[in-house]
Order: C-alpha cells, then sequence, then structure tokens
C-alpha cells in the first residue's frame, strides 16, 4: 500500500494541473472561437459565419492597432534582450538590487511612469526649472501615436525579471574559467561572451524570453495607462469590444481575440526561426576565426541603458508617494507647494485593499500546496517535461484569447462574478511562476538528509513537514511573496471573471488613471506596489526568526 502512495500523488496533482489549469484554457480558446465564427446562441446567433471577421476588419483603426502591438511588445522584447545581454556581458555581479523593481506590479510602475513622463510630470518640470518654461511642452509623452511611452513601460518593467534570469542561468555555468581562457586566447571579454556563454545561456533562458514576447504583445493594463487612446493597441481594443453597450460587438472581439492569440504564437514561432538563422551564422563565424571587436563601448552603453532605467524606475516609485501626499503641485514647481494626507484617511480604498489580501490569500495558498505537492511527487519518479512544460502554458497564450470563452463557462456552472471564479482565474498565473521560484531550491536540496530521516523510520510525510519544509522556508516564503505579487498585479482574470463586482487595487488604479485627480491614483497605486514589498519583507523576517535559536556545530547563527 505504501508503493502506491507515490503514484497515486503524482497522479492526483497531474489530474488538478490538467483539469484545473490546463482544461479552462482550451475550454476558453474553444468558446472564444466559437463565438469569433458567429456561435453565440445566447444572442440569437446560432449559424457557423465568417461575419464576425468582417465586422473586425471594418473597425477603425485595426490594422493601426496591429501595428501598435507589434512594434510595442516586439520592441520592448527585443530592447530590454539586448540591455540585458549588454549588461551581463560586461561583468555585471549580484542582481538582489533588482529584486524591488520586479516585485512591483505593472499597473502600479505604469502609473509612476505617466506621473514623470507626462508633459507636466517631474522630467519637465526639471527642463521648466532650466529653461524658465511657464507651462507644460504641447507634446504627447504619454499616450503617444506611436506607443514610445508604452515601449519604454514594458522596458523598464521586463528588464529585471531578464535580468534576474540571466543571473539564475550564468550560475549554472562556469563562466570565469571560460572567460579567463578566452582572454588569454587573445580575445576581448565581450567576444568570448557572445561566442562562448551566450550559445550556453540561451536554452536556459529561453522560455522566459517567450514570456516577456508574449506579454508584451498582450498586455492591457500598462497599455491602457501609457499607450496610445485612439486607437489602442489591439488587447485593449478587444477588451473595450468586449464590454462595449452594443452586445453584438462580442462577436467581433472574439475574432480579435484570435488574431491576438495568432500574434503571439507567429511571435514565438518567428523568434525560433530566427534562433536557427544565427545559429547557422554564429557556427560560420566561430569557424571563420578572427578575435572580431572588443564590443566595449557597446557593454558600457548597455551598463548605462540599464543605469538610467533603473534609476527612472526608482523615480516612478518615488513619484507614487509624493503624489499620493500631495495637496497643492502646480506647475512647474519641482515639489509640491502643501502636503496633505487626507486621501490616505478616507476609507475608500479598504474594500478594494480587502478584496486583493483575501484574492491573494487564498490563490497563493492554493498555488504553494499545489506546487509543494507536485515537487514532492518527484521524489518517486524522474521529471517529466511534458507535463511540466504544461504548467508554463497559460503565461505563453494571451489571456484576452481565452478569458471571455472561460467566463462564459463560468456563467453557465453559476461560479461567474464571485470570488471563486476570480481565484481560479488567478490561479493560472500565480501557480507558474510559484513553481518558477520553487523548483530550483526544492531539487537542490541534499537528498541524503531525507534518507537519513527514512532510515531512521520517519515516513514520507513526516519527512516532508520535519526536515523538507523547516529547511526550505525561505524559499518556500520567497515563491509565496512572489506569488502575492502576481495576484495583485492581476487585471483583466478580477475584470472579466469577476464581472467588475470585485474591485481590488490594480483594477481602481487602472480605472483612476485615466482621471484627472493624480492624489487619489497615487493612492492606490502606492498601496499596490506596497503589497509585494510587504510579502517580500515578510520572506525575509520570518525564517530569520523561525531560526533564531539555532546553531551550527561553530557556535554560529545557522
Amino acid at each position: 500500500m505504501r508503493h502506491l502512495r507515490g503514484p497515486i500523488l503524482r497522479g492526483t496533482v497531474l489530474a488538478v494541473v490538467l483539469l484545473g489549469l490546463i482544461a479552462p484554457i482550451v475550454v476558453g480558446l474553444a468558446e472564444t472561437t466559437r463565438a469569433a465564427f458567429g456561435q453565440l446562441p445566447a444572442l440569437g446567433y446560432a449559424g457557423w459565419s465568417l461575419e464576425p471577421w468582417r465586422m473586425l476588419l471594418d473597425q477603425p483603426g485595426f490594422v493601426t492597432s496591429l501595428r501598435l502591438t507589434l512594434v510595442t511588445g516586439v520592441g520592448a522584447t527585443l530592447v530590454a534582450l539586448a540591455l540585458a545581454v549588454g549588461f551581463c556581458a560586461a561583468g555585471a555581479g549580484r542582481m538582489r538590487w533588482l529584486a524591488p523593481f520586479l516585485a512591483v506590479p505593472h499597473a502600479a510602475m505604469a502609473v509612476g511612469l505617466a506621473f514623470v513622463l507626462a508633459p507636466s510630470g517631474w522630467i519637465a518640470r526639471v527642463f521648466a526649472a532650466l529653461l524658465g518654461w511657464d507651462q507644460p511642452p504641447g507634446m504627447a509623452s504619454v499616450h503617444d501615436g506611436w506607443g514610445m511611452a508604452l515601449l519604454l513601460g514594458l522596458v523598464v518593467k521586463e528588464l529585471p525579471f531578464l535580468l534576474l534570469v540571466m543571473a539564475s542561468g550564468l550560475s549554472q555555468l562556469p563562466v570565469a574559467r571560460q572567460m579567463a581562457v578566452g582572454r588569454a586566447m587573445g580575445y576581448a571579454p565581450g567576444v568570448v561572451w557572445i561566442k562562448v556563454i551566450w550559445p550556453q545561456l540561451w536554452p536556459l533562458i529561453r522560455l522566459p524570453v517567450w514570456v516577456v514576447l508574449a506579454y508584451g504583445l498582450s498586455v492591457v493594463d500598462m497599455a491602457v495607462i501609457l499607450g496610445p487612446s485612439n486607437p489602442p493597441t489591439l488587447a485593449v481594443a478587444v477588451v473595450r469590444w468586449f464590454n462595449a453597450a452594443d452586445v453584438a460587438m462580442i462577436l467581433p472581439a472574439a475574432a480579435g481575440a484570435l488574431v491576438q492569440t495568432a500574434v503571439v504564437v507567429e511571435a514565438v514561432a518567428a523568434l525560433c526561426g530566427a534562433e536557427v538563422v544565427l545559429r547557422r551564422v554564429g557556427l560560420w563565424w566561430l569557424r571563420r576565426g578572427g578575435r572580431g571587436w572588443s564590443w566595449g563601448p557597446g557593454l558600457r552603453v548597455a551598463q548605462g541603458g540599464v543605469g538610467g532605467l533603473m534609476a527612472l524606475a526608482t523615480l516612478a516609485l518615488l513619484s507614487l508617494l509624493v503624489w499620493s501626499l500631495a495637496w497643492r503641485w502646480s506647475f512647474p514647481m519641482l515639489w509640491p507647494e502643501g502636503w496633505s494626507g487626507a486621501l490616505w484617511m478616507r476609507a475608500d480604498w479598504r474594500m478594494a485593499m480587502l478584496h486583493t489580501l483575501v484574492l491573494a490569500a487564498v490563490t497563493v495558498t492554493l498555488a504553494l500546496v499545489l506546487a509543494i505537492c507536485w515537487l514532492e511527487a518527484e521524489e518517486d519518479r524522474a521529471r517529466a517535461p511534458w507535463a511540466e512544460a504544461l504548467i508554463y502554458l497559460p503565461l505563453l497564450v494571451p489571456q484576452i484569447g481565452f478569458l471571455y470563452g472561460l467566463n462564459v463557462v463560468f456563467l453557465r456552472a453559476g461560479v461567474a462574478g464571485g470570488y471563486a471564479a476570480v481565484i481560479w482565474g488567478q490561479l493560472l498565473f500565480v501557480f507558474p511562476y510559484v513553481m518558477i521560484a520553487l523548483s530550483e531550491s526544492w531539487r537542490a536540496l541534499d537528498a541524503r538528509l531525507l534518507r537519513v530521516g527514512a532510515a531512521l523510520g520517519a515516513g514520507r510525510w513526516r519527512r516532508l513537514f520535519a526536515l523538507r519544509l523547516p529547511m526550505l522556508l525561505r524559499p518556500i516564503l520567497t515563491a509565496a511573496a512572489i506569488g502575492v505579487a502576481v495576484s495583485v498585479a492581476q487585471y483583466l482574470p478580477t475584470l472579466f471573471l469577476g464581472a467588475g463586482r470585485i474591485a481590488t487595487l490594480t483594477t481602481e488604479a487602472v480605472t483612476l488613471s485615466s482621471g484627472s485627480d493624480r492624489r487619489v491614483t497615487g493612492v492606490y497605486a502606492s498601496l499596490q506596489a506596497a503589497l509585494p514589498f510587504a510579502a517580500y519583507g515578510l520572506a525575509a523576517l520570518i525564517p530569520a526568526w523561525w531560526h533564531r535559536d539555532r546553531r551550527d556545530l561553530r557556535g554560529g547563527a545557522v
């Protein structure tokens, strides 16, 4: 009977992942596809038709929206990847200082950047003090027609993620030894990095780059806050059509959601094709020989670019707090003329805070339990790459592509518009990130410790609770903190599956970003940014307190 526990646990966890995480995506895509081809019986459309596609093509600005999506999504991914590669090739050390920027939700960062980049923002105020302006410049530095503000915002937010992913990948490679060998042979550091290190690093970061590309092409909250508004990017346009007063607009919206999904699939496929081409070019370059260029100027530009963007991100976060406490701040003053905490005393944000905390607590708890069960089941059997790949599917499929269809299914089941639906929807995206954060530390634990426990008679569950979980307390809480950051940042799942009834800090911040009172927006965005910081702080403090009385053999703290 004891031998059956492993297979039963593996089968149960796999069934939960397939039915609870993968099936909703498949079913949602199926429902969206039906509506995209005229199958919407609730509105009287019962026959298959291409009319939704004709309606989509007739929408004003559809081609421009598609162009904006490609320019901002692909452009931000390539720029962030180039800067991350140059920064790492320049010999960057530890990157723990990037964690705070990674923790900030996308919407909060976008609001802060809007406060800094706007014609009356902090940057314009600095130029006003230098050049003597008394009015904001007449230029669209936010919501510009080419989407440059959105592209910049995506680079600022995704660059820390790529840098940390690369740092993790580089820790698995003998970088110092290979760099020393290359330098001894007369190659410049940048050439060694591109010719030797990069081909080994790319397979380790390929999937995260795909995730960044998929997100950049389908982002909604940052596009609403920073992107052009008329016409907007395709994802924002599709959301507007889904929420239009004319319910018939659901048909072209569904068709647009499929186009959005196809754009992401084709972009990932193009990246794979580029990888094949560059591999052949790289082999030709290696066989050709030669020391090549030094790449030094490019690496210095990358270092300066990363430093400048992180300084901009810091200024954006500071602007959230300043605006939330400002009472009067007229242009061109660099600092508010008066300060007040009155807006923090208002009770408007408390219900949104409560909803956000409840959703994060329940979602992260479920994600942690599922991740621990998944990883614990690996003790009896080798990892299954095909099953593990399924976990990351929600991060690659555009949310707008299946959330409408999933909401239709929830409506039929009678669970739409409540906590259960929103928690389920958020779990689709929280669980993959929790797995990414926890799996490496879990698998790196010395198995001999568990074998000693088994030799002393401890059963499987006792070894789990008495040995593995206490020793992995810090990684588990760090994964939980990442899960909190992901849950707090969820916009579309909360908007669609909550049917507008569950207001969170993120949904409120995005809504208020188009208003005229920056102070109220600053309060909500500051709270949204503060929650992940608090989670990371607890993840650092709780293990230190828990292990405060434990000593190693030399008498020092563990």
